[in-house]
């Protein structure tokens, strides 16, 4: 079988056991090696599915039963593939059907206002019973920051505001804007604790409502307003912009119009911060899977298709920062909260939905972990002047942010 010699070329590291629809058993990589898992295949064609398209087609056949695990977890499957995608050279067809897609990819990744507003619903619309089961109490979803490995997710989103918010030298009284401000936890931080005056915009209803009511709850309804509104439907001037998580949404071919928005909203002596999900390899393609379940429209880039934009439109970079493993480290907490939780779940939704969750939470990780995915951030300014000469000042900012939390924590 062509799929059985392609996987005995693919996996020179660990072993897999498959036994196939026919109930035929087949052996990959070395005995006793690790990491090592068996998989049952319950349905012919993806005998040819798995070898045409393993992309979308593994992720839809463990969504949908036709491929279990025998021994071993998903987890453990996906870090053996892992291990082995990097030594595995294309062929000469995959290199030009994969050179054709590049081609193409940023005609297909053209987001109108209308269809941004579809794909934000698709996933951050679903019922807030969901997420509150796996994220953190203030509900950041998107890349922590871990000072050391084994701090909380709690701790560790914390420190990811208190990062961030070093990085926008914020004053009392300035005027903020969250692009893709989610649930509203990053403004809250922003005004409850730098005295920000803050606006967030989403394109989520569910996301809206749940942040305009924590603002009334936190008292904060007067210097925290958010909007159901497209950034580039925004018109006032700010201080300081932020966005975070949002920015993989946007599409390629928008990028010349997001900055240029930026730099018409901040002020000329302004300072932004870009937090992003992006890829470390260059221009790349979205896994497919990925698209189609979990972000449509969605797509992670590389610095070297952001840095020529920023470039052009006159606009300073005053300060890059690789996140390296750090979002590993985040999915790995969501999805030992997702399983721990995976029975009320199921009873939410089904059983298939907790697949296709947990096989999202999984490859992530693994994608953080083992390949070429990171975070970046990218400080912005209009003025050669708008930031210290040195970085101190973030250090400095965050320490002192820690201090004051400590000395509020022991007086409570």
């Amino acid at each position: 079988m062509l799929w059985s010699m392609g996987l005995k070329r693919f996996v020179r590291r660990g072993r897999l056991l498959v036994t196939d629809a026919d109930g035929n058993e087949h052996e990959f990589g070395r005995a006793g090696a690790t990491p090592a898992c068996a998989i049952r295949l319950h349905a012919r064609p993806l005998h040819w599915k798995l070898l045409v398209n393993p992309d979308l087609y593994l992720g839809e056949a463990y969504m949908d039963g036709a491929l279990t695990m025998k021994t071993g977890s998903l987890y453990d499957l996906l870090y053996l593939f892992g291990l082995n995608i990097h030594d595995e050279p294309m062929t000469g067809m995959e290199s030009l059907f994969d050179g054709a897609q590049r081609m193409f990819q940023r005609f297909f990744t053209a987001i109108p206002a209308s269809s941004a507003r579809q794909n934000v619903a698709h996933h951050y619309d679903l019922p807030d019973a969901l997420y509150e089961r796996f994220l953190d109490s203030d509900r950041q979803y998107s890349c922590a920051y871990f000072t050391h490995e084994d701090a909380s997710l709690e701790q560790a989103q914390l420190d990811k505001k208190r990062h961030i918010a070093s990085k926008l030298l914020l004053k009392p009284g300035m005027r903020v804007l969250d692009i893709g401000c989610g649930w509203g936890g990053l403004a809250l931080y922003l005004a409850r604790e730098f005295g920000a005056h803050v606006t967030g915009l989403t394109l989520s209803q569910e996301q809206h409502k749940i942040a305009c009511r924590r603002a009334t709850e936190a008292g904060l309804e007067h210097q925290v307003a958010f909007h159901l509104r497209d950034y580039r439907d925004e018109k006032a001037g700010y201080d300081r912009i932020v966005s975070v998580g949002m920015f993989e949404h946007v599409g390629l071919r928008h990028y010349p119009d997001f900055f240029a928005q930026i730099k018409a909203l901040l002020k000329p002596d302004g300072v932004a911060l870009l937090h992003s999900i992006g890829r470390m390899d260059g221009h790349g393609l979205t896994n497919p899977w990925l698209k189609k379940y979990i972000f449509p429209g969605g797509y992670a880039p590389a610095l070297s298709e952001v840095l020529p934009v920023i470039e052009r439109l006159g606009l300073w970079a005053t300060d890059i920062e690789i996140l390296r493993l750090h979002y590993a480290f985040t999915l790995a907490e969501w999805r030992k909260r997702f399983e721990a939780q995976r029975t009320e779940i199921a009873s939410l939704y089904d059983e298939r939905f907790c697949r296709m969750w947990e096989f999202y939470l999984c490859a992530a990780e693994i994608d953080f972990r083992l390949l070429s995915t990171m975070v970046f951030q990218i400080q912005i300014a209009r003025d050669i002047n708008a930031v210290p000469l040195t970085r101190n000042y973030m250090v400095d900012a965050e320490r002192a942010s820690t201090h004051m939390q400590e000395a509020n924590h022991a007086a409570a």
